[in-house]
């Protein structure tokens, strides 16, 4: 899903929770800062709005009756890359690697405040929905087998295309743009993220772990992006690199 703007006046959430009282503050909360709001409260109902409907984010409780978030999620990763903040309990930390695992932009452990919410679905919005669109609609990636489209966020690998989420997306151009080159965990929490590094946040190395299942764990016999233990993560570099100019589609 492409979403046109990043305003909060410009952004529909669906919000899928069981709990109705807190779907209310929510939607409350939201709405004051700008965001159009619709809560449902089953995930069958909620999978079915979120790709139907024209939402520009999905905040999205891991327990839910009958159907659960991870399903949910599942379905809506299916076919839609349509930003996602998952909802879990504190100290569920497997949740909320599985979450990521299935393509979720972020996570917030229950209990949260508000505001923290807010924080979080603004800078998934920022980092998903091309801020700086204007400045790249024409540049595109080549390295090794892999094609990036910066307009389009469109990734091709040997000629075929690969969804990736935007978190995803994000993290392979910047990984590329410096192949060859550490990145720091801390610095691509910041630019990928949105965020400073936290202590035991795993984010960033699930959403590592999903971009290597996507392209491929070795290119030309070098692991493709390589852990830097204690450091950060690296893209293989190749002689074949270029960053071209120009209206044609990527192949």
């Amino acid at each position: 899903m492409t979403m046109s703007a990043t305003t909060p006046a410009d952004t529909d959430i669906l919000l899928i929770d069981d709990d109705v009282r807190l779907c209310k503050l929510l939607t409350q909360y939201l709405s004051s800062e700008g965001y159009a709001v619709e809560a449902v409260h089953r995930g069958e109902e909620g999978a079915a709005r979120a790709v139907g409907g024209t939402f520009g984010l999905v905040v999205l409780d891991v327990m839910l009756p009958r159907m659960d978030g991870f399903e949910v999620l599942r379905q809506i990763r299916a076919v839609s890359d349509l930003p996602v903040v998952m909802l879990t309990a504190r100290g569920e930390e497997m949740n909320r690697i599985v979450g990521l695992e299935l393509g979720a932009d972020d996570y917030l452990a229950k209990p949260f405040s508000p505001r923290e919410l807010v924080a979080r679905i603004r800078a998934v919005l920022r980092r998903t929905s091309g801020v700086n669109a204007a400045e790249v609609t024409r540049d595109r990636i080549a390295i090794g087998d892999i094609e990036m489209d910066l307009g389009a966020r469109r990734v091709r690998r040997a000629g075929e295309r690969v969804h990736l989420t935007g978190v995803e997306f994000n993290l392979l151009a910047a990984l590329v743009r410096s192949a060859g080159s550490v990145l720091s965990r801390e610095r691509l929490s910041r630019e990928v993220l949105g965020r400073r590094l936290l202590v035991h946040d795993r984010s960033l190395d699930m959403h590592v772990s999903n971009l290597r299942k996507k392209l491929g764990h070795q290119i030309g016999g070098d692991e493709r992006i390589r852990s830097i233990r204690g450091v950060g993560y690296v893209y293989a570099a190749t002689d074949d690199v270029a960053v071209r100019t120009g209206s044609e589609p990527a192949a």
